[in-house]
């Protein structure tokens, strides 16, 4: 009973600490950023990453918008909760029959994050609901291209609007550039990072839709569509957010990025910076407790180079960046 009350007590004390700002002056990705961040003791590390780009060429991989409709469009919904959540919990080990959970993307010079958290989240619990007789990885290149109601391309689009197209106008597969699939995406990967063997990451223009599979495959464009039965929103509630996870698989989650955030490197993540640099759009693979804070288990798409081998954690029940707010998911029609 003592242990549970001080680790009771211990998150309290982390969750409820005042939060350090650091100066706008200092350049997030400066070696005195990094310094300071880590002279912070907080609950993560950060390190140099992004060598010789600018903040400005980062803030164009943030492209998630807020869809700005209403209620009855696309509203959110109540999610039974489980009677027992476990304390941790990851997707990736929950269901090793479905090998996309633990598939890291990686965006290019795109700011398509919101295709590729919809497509990741969306091939995952198509597995899942086959109970892993259906095996896919969903194109991002698809929503990216062909969706004319998702927002901009490679210059930010909806979530939601992925999730919509997904139930009316299907998706077809499609891996990583020059992959296997229908439609790969067709945008090369780029090296966000100090160093690496990519090439360094360009100003990207959207792919044209092509309505027709890479020519060496089996099915036609139309045969290769993969529909969801539903789409919705789930309200900022952990408790649902977990149950959503645990009963249906990933989910998509928007968030705000601020400047500090383009260093991490371990642990979980919690913002020391009032700069933001737009929307972002990743996967939200489970969750658990890390040195007393609770955290959210998050799978990103800027390759396997970046944060602890393309994932990072955040802190969980506060909100942390909106991440709590902004929870998309689907039921697959499989």
């Amino acid at each position: 009973m003592k242990i549970i009350i001080f680790c009771a007590c211990l998150i309290t004390f982390v969750l409820c600490q005042k939060r350090a700002i650091l100066s706008p002056d200092i350049d997030p990705l400066s070696d005195l950023m990094v310094n300071k961040i880590n002279s912070l003791n907080t609950t993560w590390k950060a390190g140099k990453n992004f060598d010789g780009y600018t903040i400005d060429e980062i803030a164009k991989l943030c492209g998630v918008k807020r869809l700005e409709r209403s209620s009855d469009e696309f509203g959110r919904i109540e999610v039974e909760v489980e009677p027992y959540i476990p304390k941790t919990f990851d997707a990736r080990s929950a269901w090793p029959h479905c090998p996309s959970i633990s598939f890291i993307r990686d965006q290019g010079g795109c700011g398509s994050c919101w295709a590729f958290g919809s497509a990741e989240a969306m091939s995952d619990r198509t597995c899942i609901k086959s109970n892993g007789r259906v095996k896919v990885i969903l194109s991002p290149e698809d929503i990216l291209s062909c969706c004319i109601d998702c927002g901009y391309g490679c210059n930010g689009g909806y979530i939601e609007a992925a999730y919509q197209y997904w139930v009316e106008e299907g998706v077809v597969t499609g891996g990583l550039f020059n992959g296997t699939g229908c439609k790969p995406y067709k945008i090369a990967p780029c090296e966000h990072h100090a160093i690496g063997p990519r090439p360094n990451c360009t100003d990207e223009i959207t792919p044209a839709c092509e309505v027709q599979c890479q020519s060496n495959y089996r099915k036609t464009y139309l045969e290769d569509k993969h529909y969801g039965l539903n789409s919705y929103k789930i309200v900022a509630n952990v408790s649902q957010i977990q149950s959503e996870i645990l009963r249906n698989g990933p989910v998509t989650a928007g968030y705000i990025v601020y400047s500090d955030f383009a260093n991490y490197k371990s642990g979980v993540y919690q913002r020391h910076s009032n700069v933001t640099l737009g929307g972002h759009a990743v996967r939200i693979l489970g969750w658990g407790i890390e040195t007393g804070v609770p955290y959210w288990l998050v799978a990103n798409s800027w390759n396997t180079d970046w944060g602890d081998k393309g994932y990072f954690k955040i802190r969980r029940g506060v909100n942390e960046c909106g991440i709590e707010d902004h929870i998309v998911a689907g039921i697959p029609k499989n």
